[in-house]
């Protein structure tokens, strides 16, 4: 059986895979391309987090050379709440220089009816959540949720995280096939909302 890999380099930070799961299936998500980013595969053989393996693989990459950890893989991060918060535990207490950060679809609250955001302050210094588009229509369209009412959940989620003082990014992926979306829009809704707005231009190979 070949190792999971839980963690990946990308950028000069440290990555984290916790799963494949996810409550989206959004269009221009770069797991239906290919099976790896730079070179790792992140298809996972079984849906069950290795704690132990995971803290050694990242022990391995010596983190100390490092800045920043970010939970971001083939799937949704937030799905493996309890390994997330124990591996970020983890890390603040043997790595307490590195930034935390989750890339996420913001559907964590809808998925365990609670409002889950006040667990993860202390133990995460940023978020950046996917906002895909101007109005629940777009965002469908381009999401493809597998949860109703997830647009609005997403939102709320953003919300949450201004409120727990977690720095909080909301990103638009762009230029993706004929997939049009109001940039002005979210980015006024965005800002409203206390986060900050950020362009993705998509990229093919994902990175």
């Amino acid at each position: 059986m070949n190792q999971n890999n839980f963690i990946y380099l990308l950028y000069g930070k440290i990555y984290i895979n916790l799963t494949n799961l996810c409550t989206n299936n959004c269009v221009f998500c770069i797991r239906d391309i290919k099976d790896d980013v730079v070179g790792a595969n992140l298809f996972l053989t079984e849906e069950k987090v290795d704690m132990p393996g995971l803290k050694k693989q990242l022990d391995d990459v010596k983190p100390g050379q490092y800045q920043e950890i970010v939970f971001c893989g083939y799937g949704e991060p937030m799905l493996r709440l309890e390994e997330l918060k124990e591996t970020a535990k983890y890390i603040r207490e043997k790595y307490p220089h590195l930034k935390i950060r989750i890339n996420t679809n913001g559907q964590a609250n809808l998925v365990y009816k609670r409002n889950v955001v006040p667990e993860l302050v202390g133990l995460i210094d940023s978020v950046s959540v996917s906002f895909n588009g101007e109005n629940a229509q777009v965002y469908n369209a381009i999401s493809l949720p597998k949860l109703p009412h997830a647009y609005e959940a997403m939102k709320e989620f953003i919300k949450e995280c201004v409120k727990h003082n977690i720095e909080t990014t909301a990103t638009i992926v762009t230029g993706y096939k004929d997939y049009k979306v109001d940039l002005e829009s979210c980015k006024s809704q965005i800002e409203a909302m206390g986060a900050k707005f950020r362009e993705r231009p998509w990229i093919e190979n994902g990175y």
